[in-house]
């Protein structure tokens, strides 16, 4: 059973091995730094300011991507998917997924900018939770997270990039089952393997804008605002990486071993600098810069004596 279950190149001898092995796999997959599931996990998670929320980001991020797995393993089984192999495939993944997450981004400005111009001339300075004392209207709900479909339809289009994980369920896994109305289940074994550690990983990227303690307004302040930025520089890391390797696909492809036999941890190259580049630097990094900003303003604001503002819409800066 060892020398089955090899998780760096695993072989197909019967249907349970195969299963394990996908699911197996999906868990790495999941847990490893995969361009395809962190940042994406990491930019709708932190936008919910809450573990249950994260949590469900993540659920829908990663059912998307096992419905997307199965039907990749059943279209390899027949030999059609072979266009995914190409070599700048990835590049165009990358393009795309980098346009989505922009647009994502931008979706939460528009809906901000339009609660800030219908504030534009009055003089009373709109809060979170706040009633608008012209209309008497409590316009919180206007910034409200992005619709539900979007982790959706981000965990589809992640799920076509061909790395080491998806040759193995084209090349091994599926092929194994030996039978065209089974092909399909080692794409969703592996998916679920994946969901398991992306719904973990969504409840603790929700839960993150919680850890210094700070008010319900405030949090949703501060994990608005990092979904907003890590959508935005996120998406164009994407399409930046993905035009570097349609323009230069040598250098593009360039990678240095580590000597590590995991599936993505085995490199350094591309995929690997965009996951530290959105999660760690931009994710993480504008969270903690925000959390210092807003509460360096609360205690100017204590001292001064001055009207707190820190709670303020952030896209009406």
């Amino acid at each position: 059973m060892i020398a089955i279950i090899n998780m760096w190149n695993p072989m197909a001898v019967g249907i349970g091995s195969i299963l394990i092995t996908a699911f197996l796999l999906g868990m790495i997959h999941g847990v490893t730094p995969d361009e395809h599931t962190w940042p994406i996990t990491f930019s709708y998670a932190v936008s919910s300011y809450s573990t249950k929320k994260g949590m469900k980001k993540g659920f829908l991020f990663s059912l998307a991507f096992t419905i997307q797995r199965a039907i990749l393993a059943e279209l390899g089984y027949f030999g059609l998917v072979n266009f995914l192999k190409s070599e700048n495939a990835n590049d165009v993944i990358y393009l795309i997924v980098g346009i989505v997450m922009a647009i994502s981004g931008y979706l939460m400005v528009k809906k901000g900018q339009s609660v800030h111009m219908h504030f534009l001339g009055s003089k009373f300075y709109h809060k979170l939770g706040h009633v608008d004392e012209d209309n008497n209207k409590n316009h919180s709900e206007d910034i409200s997270d992005l619709k539900s479909y979007m982790p959706l339809i981000h965990g589809f289009i992640a799920g076509w990039g061909l790395g080491a994980f998806a040759l193995i369920i084209l090349t091994v896994l599926a092929p194994g089952m030996h039978s065209a109305w089974l092909a399909w289940i080692p794409g969703a074994f592996f998916g679920l393997g994946t969901m398991v550690i992306q719904v973990i990983a969504g409840g603790l990227f929700g839960s993150i804008s919680k850890l210094k303690g700070l008010t319900e307004t405030d949090i949703k302040t501060v994990a608005l605002k990092t979904s907003f930025r890590t959508l935005k520089w996120g998406g164009l890391a994407f399409v930046a990486a993905g035009a570097f390797g349609l323009a230069f696909p040598k250098m593009a492809s360039f990678s240095v071993s580590t000597g590590i036999h995991i599936h993505n941890l085995s490199s350094l190259g591309i995929p690997i600098i965009l996951v530290m580049l959105i999660v760690p630097i931009i994710g993480v990094g504008g969270l903690i810069i925000e959390i210092k900003r807003l509460t360096k303003s609360d205690k100017t604001d204590v001292t001064s004596g001055e009207p707190n503002h820190s709670d303020k819409l952030f896209l009406a800066k």
